[in-house]
């Protein structure tokens, strides 16, 4: 009866005391900015068959790049969320992190232990035995159950529990923001790649063609009818467009192996190949309302979490400096004989209760809960610089896709002027009206044309994907892990 009513008695002091208060600063979540908007938000233009439209509030699909609708594109894609390393140990830090706040949790909890010994001894004479028998030669059998409790009067246990859940949480977000970053990259990649086999394909065109008008000077040179200065610039020229073909075909080289190792390949394992003319241009862009961005936006959630953990561990270095107390207790048997250790006789008991209080630490502690709170003032600059770059980036992403719509327009006409040009001056050549030269000048600039078109249709593409990973790439969507 004495062993329950004192085990009662500090088990009702425990959790008397545990709803104590917790100190440092209580989280609350930073409101949406009420002034937001983005600049350079494009003008809603004619409807023409490659325009594309803004709409405000339009939600984000989580597999938003199936809106190019390329096999090839999502079958990249799938291979790169299944295999990507990095993506992998974002996962893995994730559970790290889960499972260290599921262990602190458990410091709010009492401890509660067994033990079990067995011990062959033998006492001296002139020593008194310890045993009731006053046998100097004895086993003794020892079992107990111990407890220990640390009582959290400040909070200091519950703002370390907060304070792993929150850093839990921004783990949490920085692997969506791998995930958004990962899929946005191969879809990059994959238009690059595309694009830089069509540039290559153009300018090994305009090189032939260059080559042809080279030979013709030659010819003509020979003939005396040009002036060797022709021939020189041609030359020039030609070599000009020749020393292009390599740096394309070294970045070419360069996106097939990223594509590979994005996909947790050898780059030298075969991927499926995009053609440029096969995907399709997203007519509707979203564009999530300026209140739901930092919600959206995985890295300013991420900025958020930590923000909370900081102001957490204010916490915990300001209980740190306040006292602690500490309750504990145990119950058990001893015996010589294992049959008879838990006899009425052989019960053992204790409970034990502390408080102890800081009185000099050189101002370590004091100098550890100013440590936190600037700790926690910069975590506060670092949310605020997350939410200004995320407005930044849709605003870049926006004016980049305004300046590429009017760069289309331009080199798809400086495209079909080469290309009525050519037809002209192939037309005059049947007829002999012009000589074979201008026609293969004419060739040249068309070529010379279809390169930049290539250019500015991926950069198109390019930052089209873009908008969908500044506005958070559709996380909030997607079902599964």
């Amino acid at each position: 009866m004495r062993l329950n009513s004192a085990l009662r008695a500090t088990a009702s002091l425990a959790f008397l005391l545990v709803g104590g208060c917790a100190v440092g600063p209580a989280f609350q979540r930073p409101s949406a900015p009420v002034d937001a908007g983005y600049a350079n938000v494009p003008k809603t233009q004619p409807a023409q068959p490659d325009s594309q439209v803004v709409v405000a509030g339009a939600d984000i699909p989580a597999d938003w790049w199936t809106l190019f609708h390329s096999p090839a594109l999502d079958t990249l894609v799938r291979r790169a969320i299944a295999a990507n390393p990095d993506l992998a140990a974002a996962r893995a830090a994730l559970r790290q992190s889960q499972e260290l706040a599921k262990a602190d949790r458990g410091a709010l909890l009492p401890g509660v232990g067994v033990g079990a010994s067995t011990a062959r001894a033998r006492n001296p004479g002139v020593l008194a035995s310890p045993l009731q028998s006053n046998s100097n030669l004895y086993t003794l059998s020892t079992a107990q159950l111990n407890v220990g409790y640390t009582v959290d009067l400040f909070g200091g246990v519950r703002r370390q529990a907060e304070s792993s859940a929150a850093a839990a949480e921004a783990q949490r977000f920085q692997t969506e923001a791998a995930y958004v970053t990962l899929t946005s990259t191969v879809v990059v990649a994959a238009i690059t790649e595309a694009s830089l086999r069509a540039q290559i394909a153009a300018v090994e065109k305009s090189i032939a063609a260059q080559g042809r008008i080279l030979e013709i000077l030659r010819a003509r040179l020979r003939l005396g009818d040009v002036a060797r200065a022709d021939v020189a610039a041609q030359q020039t020229l030609l070599a000009q467009t020749q020393q292009a073909l390599p740096a394309l075909t070294q970045q070419l080289a360069q996106q097939r192996d990223l594509i590979a190792v994005l996909a947790g390949q050898m780059p030298d394992r075969a991927q499926p190949r995009l053609e440029l003319a096969e995907i399709a241009l997203p007519r509707d862009l979203p564009l999530s309302l300026p209140a739901a961005l930092v919600d959206q936006r995985p890295d300013v959630r991420a900025a958020e979490a930590t923000l909370h953990a900081a102001g957490a561990q204010v916490g915990v270095a300001i209980a740190a400096r306040l006292p602690a107390i500490t309750l504990g207790g145990s119950a058990g048997g001893s015996s010589t004989r294992f049959a008879t250790l838990l006899a009425p006789d052989n019960i053992l008991w204790s409970v034990v209760g502390g408080l102890t209080a800081p009185l000099f630490d050189g101002g370590t502690l004091r100098h550890r809960q100013r440590a936190a709170e600037a700790g926690y003032d910069q975590a506060k600059a670092q949310y605020r610089g997350a939410v200004l770059r995320a407005f930044q980036n849709v605003s870049d992403t926006l004016a980049a896709i305004g300046a590429d719509t009017e760069a289309l327009h331009t080199a798809e006409r400086a495209e079909a002027a080469a290309t009525d040009s050519l037809a002209i001056a192939r037309g005059q050549a049947r007829l002999g009206a012009v000589a074979p030269l201008q026609v293969l000048s004419a060739e040249q600039a068309y070529w010379q044309a279809s390169v930049t078109l290539q250019q500015v249709r991926a950069a198109r593409y390019v930052d089209t994907a873009a908008l969908f990973q500044a506005l958070g790439g559709g996380w909030w969507n997607r079902r599964g892990p």
